[in-house]
C-alpha cells in the first residue's frame, strides 16, 4: 500500500534551480503539498527556524554553506531548529569516502544523482517505516549509524541493543526521534 504523504512538510535544499524543480515536482506527484525550497544551507537554517520540516533533501555541493556543513549545524548547533530532522543527502559524488563522511556527519539517508521518483520514494519510505534512534556519541549526534542489529554477548556489546538499536558500547546515549 502506498504511503500517504500529503501531510508531510519537506524541505528541498538545492542550489541548482532545475534540480530543485525536479525534486519538488516528484514530491508533488507523491501528494506532498508543503515544500520549502532553499538554494543553500545558510538560507535553509534561517527558514527552518520558522517552518517545521518533517524531513529534508539536501544537496552536498552548495555555496556559501554546503550540505555537509548544514547537516553538522542541524545536528549540533545550540540554535538548531531541529537536531532530529531526517536528512537525505543528494550528490553526484558517490565515492565510498564521501558516503562515509555524510554518514558520519549525521545524514539519515544518501541518494545519488541523477535522482529518480523511485529513489526519492524509497528514501522517504525508509525514514518513515524504519526510523533509526538518534544517538549522541562523543562529537557525533544523529541517527544510529549501525543499520544491522546483531546479537552480541560480552564486552563490546552495544548497550542500546536492548532498546532496538544503538551506537557503541560506552558513552552512547539514545535520544528521542522526530518520527
Amino acid at each position: 500500500m502506498p504511503l500517504k504523504l500529503d501531510r508531510l512538510n519537506i524541505a528541498v535544499i538545492e542550489d541548482n534551480p532545475h534540480m530543485r524543480i525536479l525534486i519538488r515536482d516528484i514530491l508533488h506527484g507523491f501528494g506532498v503539498r508543503d515544500i520549502l525550497e532553499c538554494n543553500d544551507g545558510s538560507t535553509a537554517m534561517q527558514e527552518l527556524k520558522h517552518w517545521s520540516a518533517d524531513m529534508a533533501f539536501v544537496d552536498w555541493m552548495m555555496e556559501p554553506l554546503d550540505g555537509l556543513d548544514f547537516v553538522r549545524l542541524i545536528r549540533t548547533a545550540s540554535d538548531s531548529p531541529n537536531p532530529f530532522l531526517p536528512i537525505v543527502m543528494l550528490t553526484g559524488h558517490t565515492e565510498r569516502h564521501r558516503i562515509i563522511e555524510a554518514r558520519d556527519a549525521g545524514v539519515s539517508e544518501f541518494l545519488a544523482k541523477p535522482v529518480t521518483p523511485l529513489g526519492i520514494y524509497s528514501r522517504i519510505k525508509a525514514i518513515i517505516e524504519n526510523p533509526r534512534p538518534y544517538v549522541r556519541v562523543g562529537r557525533y549526534m544523529g541517527p544510529c549509524r549501525r543499520r544491522k542489529v546483531e546479537d552480541m554477548v560480552g564486552e563490546g556489546r552495544r548497550e542500546a541493543d536492548d532498546n532496538g538499536g544503538g551506537e557503541s558500547s560506552q558513552n552512547a546515549s539514545v535520544e528521542g526521534s522526530a518520527n
